[in-house]
């Protein structure tokens, strides 16, 4: 009997033991699957293996390290070459730590101390997985997913989290780098990092990605800094990467979407390739040469001068191949002489000749094999012909420079520029794309006209036409012109100059005791600050005190007293709109007072300076909120319905309840500012008008405002009324809702307001909510409110729309929604532009003066 008992405790000891030795085995010779009771430890047997051998995944030390980590490496190629890193910011000193997948999703790494010390976590996917397992892919990636899911389909709605959205400094095929929304419904940037040293994988300075601000375009950055711009994708390359110009067919898939705008690099043949952005700063290209059994850069960035972001400032054209490397672009010369005859060209260059918008004489010359400007404050029309793009462009008083967004098959697409043209390379042979830069008719005048198939540069040469017409007069003839020409010109230049410094010299006696103008004429009603006063607030106006810059001029904070916060706004010399800004808010926002608007504290007039001062709002502008991945977080509905309230409050005032009707006209996101409290206050009133009591609305030749907040009416006829600033408003409320700015694209609809239209007469409201906000939220009702009366306020007929009053009273009623009328549908872009005549017709008319202003934090 004792003889049977041992024999079987031997016999089951046995298949205990084969067992575990079976485990063992299979998890360290090609599984790739992690599940929930079995983790991965640190020795040199156990790792994952993908299906087709080419991935492995397990811990490993870097070069010259003794750190222990998790990554992914190729598996084949005998150079141990780590594709991706875990735990790279907390390393395991030894080879105690191990690597497991909780209940719930969570991928863990720990070390092996007595409290087990999680030094990296994947985080718990939200919805919570049933029976989760993690899963090595045939790709590269490490995927967490339902064990049902397994063996089914490689989509990416089946995985709960992927290493593919987590990069280090690699990006290899499949893999995205952009921004797009997550499964638990945070929108992520993907870049990449690169290591510190070859040694040393944690973070260093140097990031890769896409920038999506504007028309997206491809960075490196040195810290915030851009340290390296590839420029945007035009549906074949990116503009600043011309020598990988086919990258279209099968290599890349660049997808902009509500969710997601992602480019992923898809290489399909037998070749191993990978881009690294390397710890010196470059990206490269790397493919592996089996004949040589090692890995070969074949591409890098930055390779020169050019390539450093822009080397040759504003408005310069910087020429890898030329000496000097740079030059003006036609229409401008350098702003700093001087540094340019020493060869640098960083200040960049201004205009020869102000441009005559209204006039209407203002031509485009054809900068050819140009890397495209900067793009991150570029306003894209993606339905425009680049003859309705040249038509937009001239209609805009600040638009600088056009150019077509996609040229796939053929130009089309359009980019607008309204400030100054950055970061500008010219190519040879054919690279680059064409860039039609605005300059007025005296510049155009003197230069040839361009040969298509040549690239012309501006440079500071002498026409021969010129020496010869010199060289063929007689010396006496020239000589009497010539004392004519000086005559004609230095005694008019004496006179001027003696009239100039007999000003001077009085204005000189009379300043400390008088204000310029604008305090003569008008009864400011507002306090005066002194220079010195606001000079010390501001540190001197020192860089860590500016908050941003606008069409107005660069905005500082800065402090009155102990603590006192103020902002300042300064009216740049160089504004072309400051000025008749600045006396707009001066002479008028001072009579305003309500809790939804910012209050100016005073101004600042001495000397050539102008200046406004305002309440300092901490939270900044409400776009900043809004359309942030991270700080949307913070805006539940409750403190977003506030918001549209406040908005409400505001505007109420302004076109009912103040002593003056107001309407403001450039009605957005970036012009309302946020509290301490999150309370909003409508600030910027330099474009805003005042009406009679008596009169309903008024035309204009000159159409200011911000692409997509501007009413139809306004936009084509140049006509505005409080309808103007309530449909701006309704955009506002349909932009809160959302999370989503109306001046992009969304599922290949126009803009926002097609988009949300669709959703609502579709009955699939839901699909336009910020994903922040609680799909079971309690307030559903309110929100299905707002999304109705948002629709009511962009109605594209001005009689359709409600009054602000009416607006408040919606908002304010918690009866059925089904007791408001029905929205009709919005007017969309698409519809002025949706043909070559249309377009001719409206954006060529006199009336359509607009200006498109940029975006500003905190104005």
């Amino acid at each position: 009997m004792e003889g049977r008992i041992a024999s079987s405790t031997s016999f089951s000891f046995v298949c205990l033991l084969f067992l575990f030795v079976s485990t063992f085995f299979s998890i360290s010779n090609g599984i790739d699957t992690l599940s929930i009771d079995r983790p991965l430890l640190d020795d040199d047997t156990t790792t994952l293996v993908s299906a087709n051998g080419n991935f492995r995944l397990g811990f490993f030390s870097p070069n010259g390290s003794n750190s222990r980590y998790i990554g992914i490496w190729y598996n084949n190629i005998p150079v141990h070459t780590v594709v991706w890193v875990a735990n790279r910011q907390r390393p395991i000193a030894d080879r105690s730590g191990n690597l497991s997948l909780t209940a719930d999703g969570a991928l863990v790494i720990a070390d092996g101390s007595a409290n087990s010390t999680v030094v990296w976590s994947s985080g718990s996917p939200a919805p919570a997985l049933e029976n989760p397992v993690a899963q090595l892919l045939d790709d590269g990636d490490f995927v967490v997913r339902e064990a049902r899911d397994i063996n089914g389909t490689e989509e990416d709605e089946s995985f709960a989290w992927r290493s593919f959205d987590f990069p280090t400094d690699t990006q290899i095929p499949g893999m995205m780098v952009g921004r797009r929304r997550l499964r638990n419904g945070v929108e992520h940037n993907i870049n990449l990092t690169a290591w510190t040293s070859d040694g040393d994988p944690a973070p260093s300075q140097y990031t890769y990605g896409l920038d999506v601000e504007g028309d997206p375009q491809l960075l490196i950055w040195s810290g915030a800094e851009p340290h390296w711009r590839g420029g945007p994708w035009n549906g074949r390359w990116f503009s600043g990467v011309p020598e990988v110009r086919d990258m279209s067919d099968g290599l890349v898939n660049f997808n902009v979407q509500p969710d997601e705008i992602t480019f992923l690099y898809n290489h399909q043949s037998t070749a191993i390739l990978r881009w690294v952005i390397h710890h010196s700063g470059q990206l490269r290209l790397i493919v592996w040469l089996e004949s040589e059994q090692d890995w070969n850069i074949i591409w890098f960035v930055p390779k020169d001068l050019c390539d450093s972001v822009s080397t040759c400032g504003p408005n310069g054209l910087c020429r890898p191949s030329s000496s000097p490397l740079c030059a003006c672009l036609q229409g401008f010369r350098p702003r700093n002489p001087r540094n340019w005859g020493l060869l640098d060209g960083s200040d960049g260059c201004g205009r020869t000749t102000a441009l005559d918008c209204r006039n209407n004489t203002d031509g485009f010359f054809i900068q050819r094999g140009a890397k495209l400007p900067d793009t991150s404050r570029s306003t894209v029309v993606p339905t425009l012909t680049l003859d309705q793009c040249r038509a937009l462009c001239l209609s805009t008083c600040n638009c600088t420079a056009f150019a077509a967004s996609n040229v796939s098959v053929a130009a089309s697409g359009c980019i607008i520029w309204t400030t100054d043209l950055t970061d500008i390379t010219a190519y040879q042979g054919g690279l680059g794309q064409d860039l039609y830069v605005r300059l007025a008719a005296a510049d155009l005048g003197k230069y040839p006209k361009i040969n298509p198939k040549q690239m012309k540069l501006n440079q500071p040469l002498l026409n021969l036409s010129q020496i010869r017409s010199v060289s063929e007069s007689s010396p006496e003839k020239s000589r009497r012109r010539n004392l004519k020409v000086a005559i004609g010109v230095v005694l008019p230049l004496a006179i001027i100059s003696l009239a100039c410094a007999a000003y001077f010299v009085l204005r000189k006696k009379k300043r400390g005791t008088q204000l310029p103008q604008i305090a003569e004429k008008e009864d400011l009603e507002l306090p005066l600050f002194d220079l010195s006063t606001i000079r010390d607030a501001t540190n001197g106006f020192s860089m860590d005190n500016k908050l941003g810059e606008g069409g107005f001029g660069p905005v500082y904070k800065g402090k009155l007293g102990a603590d006192q916060e103020i902002a300042i706004k300064r009216l740049s010399t160089t504004s072309t709109q400051g000025a008749d800004e600045f006396k707009n808010e001066v002479t008028l926002i001072a009579k305003l007072q309500h809790r939804n608007l910012v209050r100016l504290l005073g101004c600042c007039i001495q000397g050539a300076e102008r200046m406004l001062v305002y309440e300092y709002m901490p939270n900044r502008s409400l776009d900043a909120f809004l359309f942030d991945e991270v700080r949307s977080k913070l805006l539940d509905w409750r403190r977003r319905y506030n918001i549209i309230l406040g908005i409400a409050r505001g505007l109420m005032y302004l076109h009912h309840d103040s002593r003056l009707r107001i309407i403001h006209r450039d009605l957005k996101a970036g012009n309302v500012l946020l509290d301490k409290d999150m309370n909003p206050k409508i600030s910027d009133f330099g474009m805003a008008r005042i009406f009679r009591g008596d009169q309903s609305e008024t035309n204009t030749q000159r159409v200011v405002g911000t692409y997509g907040y501007m009413s139809p009416e306004y936009l084509i006829d140049g006509v505005f009324s409080i309808k103007s600033d309530v449909y701006s408003f309704g955009v506002l409320i349909l932009e809160i809702i959302s999370g989503k700015t109306n001046r992009r694209v969304y599922q290949h609809q126009s803009n926002l307001l097609e988009y949300a239209w669709n959703m609502w007469k579709e009955g699939e409201w839901w699909n336009l909510v910020d994903k922040n906000i609680d799909k079971f939220s309690s307030e559903e009702t309110e929100v299905t409110k707002c999304i109705k009366i948002g629709l009511l306020c962009v109605q594209e007929w001005p009689t359709d729309r409600p009054t602000m009053p009416l607006v408040l009273t919606m908002l304010d009623n918690t009866e059925d929604i089904n007791l408001l009328p029905e929205p009709k549908q919005p007017w969309f872009a698409s519809k002025v532009i949706s043909s070559q005549d249309s377009a001719t017709t409206h954006l060529d008319s006199g009336s359509m003066d607009k200006e498109l202003h940029t975006e500003l934090q905190g104005r």
